[in-house]
């Protein structure tokens, strides 16, 4: 696939894919066309999926370089592959009890506001 249809397929713009190569993210190299233009695989995008998964829960771009220097790196380093994604997972359950409470505080706003226009029958006394 042309870095086109890649950017189609993932959502990602163009520039942003070749900043993902620069930055050693994607868990093979490139490959080049006869032309020099990059030619992505199935796996590529697949990749690029983790990737982007990866980013949207938080990881910083330095984790998810660390990350795929391990995957590239091959088998016998899954501990430390472990740990990275541990890492990460604790970190966005704290952000999602974080989240929570800004739900609930927010939540109980919306309802004194509701009940203050008549939209609502009853407002809670406190928040949650």
């Amino acid at each position: 696939m042309s870095i086109g249809q890649v950017a189609e397929r993932t959502g990602l713009s163009v520039h942003t894919l070749r900043f993902y190569e620069r930055e050693g993210l994607l868990a093979q190299p490139v490959r080049r066309g006869t032309a020099g233009h990059r030619v992505y695989s199935e796996d590529d995008v697949g990749w690029l999926g983790v990737c982007m998964r990866l980013r949207a829960s938080g990881m910083p771009l330095t984790d998810i370089r660390r990350y795929t220097d391990l995957v590239r790196a091959g088998q016998g380093n899954e501990a430390d592959r472990l740990e990275v994604l541990r890492e990460h997972r604790e970190r966005i359950l704290a952000r999602m009890d974080e989240l929570d409470a800004c739900l609930r505080l927010i939540t109980h706003k919306v309802a004194i506001y509701e009940g203050r226009l008549g939209l609502r029958d009853e407002v809670p006394d406190c928040v949650p």
